[in-house]
């Protein structure tokens, strides 16, 4: 019964994470007025910055804590080591949605392209391809243990949970971490580029470059001299740029 729950549990949190993701992408991409980020404003400008700066930096910090492996395993001793994973999912998925919803508009605007432009729909293209860059990545790792239902599944099964192997394939041949690049291509690509959109960009592109620096350092100590050869050849977060180490 304990192992059923405990994948009953990580169901639910794969589904609220999931959901987070779809939230986000469609309150970015300026197609459903009603869950944008542009809003009309209602807070003075700083208040709204600074709460803003607060919801990126809650989530950051969130996900920096938890994907540590100090955390995990302080976490194991407590809980369950299987549902470790589903946890983060779902706080992250909480804190994602609570990010989208509570984000503070803020007015003004930066460029705004119209409609009947040939521009205006090759922003959308690059919009959409950022995402589906990100999604497919997901199953280039492995979805189902980046979600962490793999690891309930086995747990199920009563079969031992095995780390992923390190391999280059895809989209990582080209950049280490595509799954953050389509992610960071995905909320500039706007065809109506707002004071409230551009922060909410540049807030989130920060998190994702301070979270692949944590990153970085994690994937060292686990793969060794592997990724450092890996890292030496191939760029961080810019596909087909001067390879850095």
């Amino acid at each position: 019964m304990k192992k059923i729950l405990m994948f009953l549990y990580s169901i639910i949190a794969y589904l609220i994470g999931f959901t987070s993701l779809l939230l986000w992408i469609i309150s970015c991409s300026d197609l459903v007025t009603e869950i944008s980020i542009d809003q009309t404003a209602t807070l003075p400008f700083y208040l709204a910055l600074l709460k803003n700066f607060g919801l990126v930096a809650l989530f950051g910090v969130q996900h920096s804590v938890m994907a540590r492996q100090s955390f995990k395993t302080t976490f194991a001793k407590y809980f369950p080591k299987p549902i470790e994973r589903s946890t983060f999912v779902l706080i992250s998925g909480l804190l994602l949605i609570l990010l989208v919803t509570e984000w503070a508009p803020m007015g003004g605007s930066i460029w705004k392209i119209q409609s009947d432009s040939v521009l205006y729909y090759l922003v959308y293209i690059m919009f959409f391809l950022g995402w589906t860059i990100l999604f497919i990545s997901t199953f280039l790792i492995n979805h189902f243990d980046l979600f962490g239902l793999r690891q309930t599944y086995l747990e199920l099964r009563n079969k031992p949970y095995t780390n992923l192997n390190f391999k280059v394939i895809s989209f990582y041949k080209h950049v280490r971490h595509p799954l953050y690049f389509g992610g960071i291509l995905g909320i500039w690509a706007t065809p109506n580029m707002t004071v409230t959109h551009l922060i909410f960009a540049i807030g989130l592109t920060s998190y994702f470059i301070i979270g692949t620096l944590f990153e970085e350092r994690d994937l060292k100590k686990e793969f060794g001299k592997a990724y450092k050869s890996y890292q030496s050849k191939t760029p961080m977060l810019i596909p087909f740029t001067k390879k850095t180490k």
